[in-house]
């Protein structure tokens, strides 16, 4: 059974259609990244899983169930960015308050040793900062053990270390079986943790498919280098697709030391073949230094697949459609 079932799923605002018939399925102990740019509809697709929203029309179960019923919000977890409590607890006597809702629920010396908040369990909340409130919002979303968790940008009061540590407690907590769904802007963490990636835009899911696949969408590679080459003969090559002046060029010297030949400029080339590209630049006599091959990011992915000039897909491209159209 999936943890998650939703079946054209749609949400309207008055006049405006702010989700459109989207289906989706999430397999129980997945970790699913949920991507969009603002307005895309994801916060309100998530909002309706979570049973806080009815949809105007379509279906959703999760773990089987109404979303709404209290059956199924026994066992769901979730971490939303505007999370208040009451400022006159502490953290500890906030955590107890909420895990009693629960029937079943975790020790609180445990959800506070996987928030990271033990030496902080004793001081209130208005003593925390914002990286401590974002963790305490984490601790009430694992209080009741739920066998879902949803994470709406989860890390977002968070600095890199501690950034670090939430996710090493989410993988162990996902690695207890339980199902993770989390909306992030910061696309180098849906590419690290999930193993699946939900691309919404325009209320519509466009992507979906493990990271890797997605990046494939973009076909090609980035160049970074420095070259004597024109940048009028470089966007010439048949195989070029765009040509922009780095703003911190790489270092003056190449990776065997040896000096630049003046003139040179550090370039971000985007090319269909890097292979053809640099046999150009080499035949033509030209020099090249600091030179680095890219694959096409999660980033680059997400703006092609979200950007202005995107076209609107007939159906969004599932892993099987992916696996033919590459």
């Amino acid at each position: 059974m999936n943890a998650i079932e939703a079946r054209s799923l749609g949400k309207d605002y008055a006049a405006v259609r702010a989700v459109d018939a989207i289906d989706l399925d999430v397999p129980r102990g997945q970790v699913t990244a949920v991507l969009g740019p603002n307005g895309a509809g994801k916060t309100t697709t998530i909002e309706m899983l979570l049973g806080l929203r009815r949809p105007t029309r379509g279906s959703v179960r999760v773990l089987g169930g109404d979303p709404q019923s209290r059956a199924v919000r026994s066992r769901v977890g979730a971490m939303l960015q505007d999370t208040d409590a009451p400022e006159s607890l502490t953290v500890r006597e906030i955590i107890d308050l909420v895990a009693a809702y629960y029937p079943a629920r975790l020790r609180t010396e445990d959800v506070l040793a996987r928030a990271d908040l033990g030496p902080s369990a004793d001081r209130r909340v208005t003593q925390l900062s914002g990286g401590q409130r974002q963790r305490l919002s984490f601790a009430l979303a694992i209080a009741g053990d739920p066998d879902l968790l949803f994470l709406d940008e989860p890390t977002a009061a968070l600095d890199v270390t501690a950034r670090r540590e939430f996710w090493h407690q989410v993988s162990g907590f996902a690695s207890l079986g339980k199902t993770i769904l989390f909306s992030t802007h910061n696309l180098a963490e849906a590419d690290e943790f999930a193993e699946r990636v939900v691309v919404i835009a325009s209320g519509a899911i466009v992507a979906d498919g493990p990271p890797a696949r997605i990046k494939q969408l973009v076909p090609g590679r980035t160049l970074t280098l420095r070259t004597d080459a024109p940048e009028p003969w470089l966007r010439s090559l048949p195989d070029v697709r765009d040509v922009a002046a780095l703003d911190q060029p790489p270092s003056d010297r190449s990776p065997g030391g040896i000096n630049v030949v003046a003139g040179t400029r550090a370039l971000r080339l985007q090319v269909v073949s890097a292979e053809t590209v640099l046999r150009e630049l080499f035949a033509a006599g030209h020099e090249v230094a600091d030179l680095t091959v890219a694959e096409g990011s999660l980033e680059d992915a997400f703006v092609h697949l979200t950007g202005r000039d995107a076209a609107p897909a007939e159906e969004p491209l599932t892993t099987d459609r992916l696996e033919a159209r590459l």
